[in-house]
């Protein structure tokens, strides 16, 4: 059943355990005060601990698309809010040579030729959407700022039709990993959440939750060695997605205990370096 709007924390806590996204108090608290403040959530923390994975099990839950800007270094107005299709109105131009430049001019910046991004198609939609920023902190400035001017006023002007207003408010979340410090105007506007790896009963629960067929004790191993893993000084620890392939890893290799053999025979699933392998392999090899 859509939810339409959270009556406290606890009840957001329940929906998102409806569809299998295991929260804690604070996450569940966040959420919570974000859809009744209407402010944005700046979801930090390391790659793979389910930052993403909250706005699509937000989007499930109240049913409501979920419109996705992907950041990336080098991301534009014109990639993240809007831009025109020169190429049509080019097309438009050469058809109609004889035509007054006015009469030209109102037709080519018109709806027909404007090509919609992530930002107002959001701010455009008749429905409520959940918008996710994702890796905010891989933007420059410039486009920090442009996404600031955004997030205040959830509107949008566009020089040659007018400024745009959402008819409806979308619900908002940013991620970032936290590769460079962003910046305290957006920060402000913003509700903090940081999401960190689970302790060992939570990831459990979570194996649990998202591994079919996967035994209970198994489950437990995986979450028990995953945190002795985590011990390690290495270069990339493994995030709750690749906890996850692992489990699915063994359960498809038919292990139904796992030893230290186990472990460095399929570490690579882990773990992403071969100097982190290496690490950790010399570790379960003493024992």
């Amino acid at each position: 059943m859509p939810v339409d709007a959270f009556s406290s924390p606890s009840e957001v806590l329940d929906a998102l355990k409806s569809v299998d996204y295991l929260a804690d108090d604070r996450i569940s608290q966040v959420v919570f005060l974000a859809e009744r403040l209407g402010k944005p959530v700046l979801v930090e923390g390391p790659a793979g601990v389910g930052k993403t994975e909250l706005a699509k099990s937000l989007a499930a839950i109240h049913d409501r698309r979920l419109i996705r800007l992907q950041c990336y270094e080098g991301l534009d107005e014109a990639k993240a809010l809007y831009e025109w299709n020169y190429k049509k109105q080019l097309l438009r131009i050469q058809a109609d040579e004889g035509a007054e430049w006015t009469e030209l001019e109102s037709d080519i910046f018109s709806e027909d030729f404007l090509l919609t991004r992530p930002l107002l198609e959001a701010i455009r939609s008749p429905e409520p959407v959940v918008l996710l920023i994702d890796e905010v902190d891989r933007v420059e400035i410039e486009t920090e700022a442009l996404l600031l001017e955004v997030l205040s006023e959830f509107q949008v002007s566009i020089p040659e039709l007018g400024t745009v207003a959402a008819s409806s408010q979308p619900l908002v979340l940013l991620t970032s990993n936290n590769t460079r410090e962003l910046s305290e105007a957006l920060k402000r506007r913003c509700l903090f959440l940081h999401i960190g790896y689970p302790d060992v009963d939570r990831e459990k629960e979570i194996i649990l939750a998202r591994v079919d067929g996967l035994a209970e004790h198994l489950a437990d191993q995986v979450a028990k060695v995953v945190r002795s893993v985590r011990s390690h000084d290495l270069k990339k620890p493994p995030s709750v997605s690749e906890t996850l392939d692992w489990a699915r890893t063994l359960l498809a290799l038919g292990i139904e205990e796992i030893d230290g053999g186990v472990v460095t025979d399929t570490l690579h699933v882990l773990l992403k370096y071969q100097s982190d392998i290496e690490r950790v392999a010399a570790h379960f090899s003493e024992d």
